[in-house]
Order: structure tokens, then sequence, then C-alpha cells
């Protein structure tokens, strides 16, 4: 995994901008610690920093490759897991390596291919490729979108870069916000609108999309989207494909010259992987190490909710101890999340999920000390529909997006001038229609059913993206990758089209999975029920976000004063409003991020 950044302009000659272009690397040094590259010509800037996971002496970046005369620079984050299978078709293209990098591989898929390269690809991916003989710049991001990758147009420049703050170091862009942004915080967020960058002027490379940057202008077009077709297996057969393709999967996410480990919840998903890994390692003679995350007083504080059934400890140690993995356990304590939460402010460039997030963050950077990557489960639940909002009905006919639902954003918040700006329930309902529009439909189908698909397609194309987000950010932010088996577009595919009764076949939600996992994982976990991602009910936690809240409601100077309701935010802080503690947390700490957000990154409203 790496960092990439860059700057085309067909105006003028770049040559003499290395400072500039090192100035935005520098920015994104900890997605690639271990080096650092840049390629100038007159027309295109690139910068890599590079995080050695394959190919330590051969995958230097960027790139450069002259074939028939013509030279092609690449820049690339992520890695392409079927390269293996196409540097032998491209071999027999009369291609020839010099190296054993992935890297290399996609450049000559480029120039073998040009834009038809992504067709080929299996992997998590972002990467600039610059064609010296079409005199283009091609950009390209991975399927489902795990890799990100933003870019700003000022005046005749395209700049881009993995994260938003490599962007806002380029002299030419302001840091500016206006009220769609604005709304994206306070009514949208963390979650964030596929494609906006928040920013004003600053946009996202959708998933599955690609652009082709000429000096006739900028083309963006999709090259991989869901489609809905009738669904003719059975569940037989839709247990084995999924089963095979998953083995498949993560097989090929096992390639790493580095030390790597697995994620370990407790729970189906990250249980499941563990497994599979772990029976490799143990045919190739290796122990496999896994970790997990809990917190200080977890048993005396934990409460059942919704997305919260019981504690993830017991299940951990069960599936540790069958598949034979030396495990980790980290213990955080209330006061250490609180000392860390503005980390994923930074790692974002924008407000994350608070105290979920910061343990993340600490649980990577502790996975550092013994490995370089690690598999995880994301995506299960939203390929295979484990939320309770895929089959409960207030979800499915709640006409927004399920996840709010509870939360009722955070536009409550918001003074009355700032409210009447943003308009932010018009703006939820704007962006959820928007998505909805996009929705594949197939013919013939159910009510139910269709509304079952536009939730699949929501937690895809919504929902999906801040978990991946917040999964890289976190991870990045140490120098360590992540990779996310349930992300290959193949299971994605063919998920897509398998009915609800299929999916949830026996009766519980990844029922399909769960039968597909048969014989692979104890069935204390296999059969165990959904648990969603642990986060810190201790009340040491709220004390030390409620003050912190104080302290900012003492500073005259608070740049958040402009936009929040003060009293009211008084009067939770000093323990007089109604708001459930967990909820008053959770408004703290996203509120104490959005004022130092303000603030560091000096954010102009507009």
């Amino acid at each position: 995994m790496c960092g990439i950044a860059g700057w085309i302009d067909f105006t003028r000659n770049l040559t003499q901008e290395q400072a500039i272009l090192k100035d935005m690397a520098n920015t994104i040094e900890h997605r690639g610690p271990d080096a650092e590259g840049y390629w100038l010509n007159d027309h295109a800037a690139l910068a890599h920093r590079r995080l050695i996971v394959i190919d330590p002496e051969g995958g230097t970046q960027p790139m450069t490759c002259r074939e028939g005369g013509e030279l092609y620079t690449l820049t690339y984050n992520g890695e392409i897991y079927n390269y293996k299978e196409l540097k032998r078709k491209l071999e027999a293209k009369g291609h020839r390596f010099q190296t054993t990098s992935d890297t290399e591989v996609l450049l000559h898929a480029y120039i073998e291919w040009k834009e038809a390269c992504v067709e080929h690809l299996n992997g998590i991916f972002a990467f600039g490729i610059w064609d010296d003989q079409r005199r283009q710049f091609f950009m390209a991001r991975d399927h489902l979108g795990v890799k990100p990758l933003f870019f700003a147009q000022r005046e005749q420049s395209m700049i881009f870069g993995s994260e938003i703050k490599a962007i806002l170091t380029h002299p030419m862009v302001d840091a500016e916000v206006d009220k769609d942004g604005l709304a994206e915080i306070f009514a949208l967020g963390p979650m964030r609108t596929p494609g906006v960058g928040v920013f004003r002027g600053i946009n996202e490379l959708r998933a599955g999309h690609y652009m082709v940057v000429k000096k006739s202008g900028v083309c963006i077009k999709p090259y991989w989207q869901l489609k809905s077709k009738p669904f003719e297996d059975t569940v037989h057969s839709s247990t084995e494909k999924v089963r095979e393709l998953l083995l498949d999967t993560t097989h090929r996410q096992l390639l790493s010259d580095m030390p790597l480990v697995t994620m370990l919840s407790g729970g189906l998903d990250s249980s499941a992987l563990t497994a599979i890994a772990g029976d490799i390692f143990q045919k190739e003679g290796r122990t496999l190490h896994s970790y997990s995350l809990d917190f200080v007083d977890s048993e005396k504080h934990f409460e059942q909710d919704l997305m919260h059934v019981d504690r993830d400890t017991p299940y951990i140690y069960k599936v540790a101890e069958s598949v034979g993995t030396e495990h980790h356990e980290m213990v955080l304590g209330a006061g250490e999340q609180v000392d860390h939460l503005l980390k994923q402010m930074y790692a974002r460039d924008l407000p994350g999920l608070g105290e979920m997030e910061t343990s993340l963050y600490l649980l990577f950077r502790e996975m550092t000390k013994d490995a370089t990557v690690a598999l995880s489960g994301e995506s299960a639940d939203e390929v295979f529909g484990g939320y309770p909002w895929f089959y409960k009905e207030e979800f499915l006919n709640a006409d927004t997006f399920p996840w709010m639902i509870q939360a009722k954003g955070r536009s409550g918040i918001l003074n009355k001038e700032a409210f009447d700006h943003i308009r932010p329930e018009a703006y939820v309902k704007r962006r959820y229609n928007e998505a909805i529009s996009e929705v594949p439909e197939l013919a013939g189908e159910s009510n139910i059913d269709a509304k079952r698909r536009q939730m699949q397609y929501l937690n895809l194309t919504r929902f999906l993206p801040f978990m991946l987000d917040r999964k890289d950010r976190m991870s990045m932010a140490v120098g360590f990758e992540v990779r996310v088996p349930f992300c290959d577009y193949r299971i994605v595919d063919y998920l897509w089209n398998v009915p609800w009764e299929v999916k949830s076949v026996d009766g519980m939600e990844k029922g399909l999975l769960r039968r597909a996992l048969d014989g692979l994982l104890i069935d204390d976990v296999r059969t165990r029920k959904k648990s969603a991602y642990p986060f810190n009910q201790n009340p040491a936690y709220l004390k030390g976000v409620s003050d912190w809240m104080k302290n900012i409601l003492n500073d005259t100077n608070a740049p958040v004063f402009g936009l929040i309701d003060k009293a009211m935010i008084s009067k939770i802080a000093e323990g007089r409003g109604e708001m459930k503690p967990q909820l008053a947390a959770r408004m703290f700490d996203y509120l104490i991020q959005v004022n130092e957000w303000l603030k560091t990154y000096q954010i102009k409203l507009v």
C-alpha cells in the first residue's frame, strides 16, 4: 500500500515544480514510510510514497516503461491479486518484465489494453498513468472503492491525491466549504456522498470508475456496475459457489513479502477469514497471528442493544484455539481513546466516527510491531445482508438511509441560522433519492424484494464506502495495509442477484455464508448471531469528552460556535439533558473534531 499525488497541466511546463510535488507527497508520508519517488515532464508531475509489501527491490515508483519507443509512467496505490495470471497473459503477448512486482504488471496491462486494462484487474487500487504517446493521463479506482482517490480541477490544472490533505497543500487549492459541504458534515456525517470531497471543488473518483485527462477536457466513466438479473441457481449450488469464491479470494490475498496477520473479532466474518488463512498457514508450516480489541472493564459496562448482542471475547478465544493462532489482545482504556481522538480527523481530513475509529487506529498501531498486512472481514454484512435493516420492516419502509433512523443525524445541534442555511433534512432527502434512482431494477420483482434490492444498493454504495474509508485511513495513518477479501467484486457481483430467502437460508442473517463455512469454522461461531464492532461503554469516556466539550464551550474563539446551538450543547455537557449517555458521547467527540477541523484546516465557509 502506498500514497500517490500529482499534477497535470497542458498549459504550463511542470518540470520545475518538484518543490510543490514534494510538499504534496510529504503530507501523505504515513501512507508510504519506506520510500519516496518523483517524476516530472512538461505537463505531468507524479509523486509516490511507498509502503513495501511485494518485491522490495523491484517495486520502486513512479515506474516508467518504454514500449515501442513510447513512454508510460505509473504511480499506484494498492494490490493486484491476479497479477501472476495477468503476467502470464501479457508474456504470451510479447511483454517482458524486469521485476516480480504487481506494479510492473499493472503498467504493462495499460500498455496492452489501455483504458480497458481495469476490466482485467482483481484487486484494490487507485492509480494514475501518464501516456506520453496519447498525451493523456489515465486514473482509475477499484470496483468497491477500497483505495481512495481525490481530485480537484483549478483553471487548466488537474490535481490529485490519495488523501484530501495532499490536494489542499497545492497553492492553487483553498480550504473552502459551502453549504452542501456543511450538510455533508452535519446531515450525513461521518458518512459521505460518493464522489463528494466536502471541500468545495474537491471531488472523489467514485468506485468502479476511471478518468481520462486530456488537453481537450476530462472524461469520467464507470467500468463496473451492478447488473440485475434473475437468479437461476439452487441453494446448494449457491453455497458451493460462495465457498469456492471465498477460498479463492482469501488465498490470493495472503500473498505478501512482509508479515501478514488477521483481525479477529469473534464474529462470523473475521473468524471465517482467520480459519481459512490459519489452515493455509498450517499446511505451509507457519503459525498465523491474530489480533483483537477489548476495553477496560468491558464486561462490567456492557449493555445489549440492537447491534450488540453479546460480548466478543469468549468467541475470539474459541476461534483462536480451534485455528491454532497465536492471539494478541489489546485492551484500551477510556483515557487513551480520549487522548488520541483527533488522530482520526487528521487521517480523514474530515470529522470521523469518534472512539470507534480511535480504537481502530490504536489497534493498527499495535499491529505494526509484528506485521505490515492484515485481513479484515469488512463488507460481508453489506454483501450478504447481515444488518437488521435488511429484514426489519421499520427500516425497509423508512424512505431514508436506514442507519440514520436511530441516529437522527446531527442537524438537531445546529443553531437556527445554520439550520436554515444548510437545510439538512432536505439535503438528506435529495441524496437518498439520488441513491434510489441509481438502483438497477429487476422487472417482475415483488415489492418486498425490490425494497431489499434498494437496501443492498444503499449499503454497497453509501454505507460500505464509509466503512472502507474508516479502515483505510486508520490503517494507513500508521503505515499498515488492511485487505478485505469480502470486497472481491466477483463475490459482490454474484450476491447482488441472490434472493433474500437464499441469503437468509436456515432462518438466520447471512445463512448462505454460514452454510458455505460449514466444516471450515467451528459451529459456536458459525451460528452465532451478529454482534457489531465493539465500542467503549465505560462512563469514563463520556466524562473525558464532556470535559473537553466544556473547555470548548468556554473558548469564545471556538469556530464551531457559528454553527451549533451552544445553549443546548451546554445543557447536555452539564448532565441536564435527556440524551442517552452513549449518544451524548458520540455527539461530543464529533463536535470536538468539527471544531478542530474548522480551526486547524483554516476553513473558510462560503
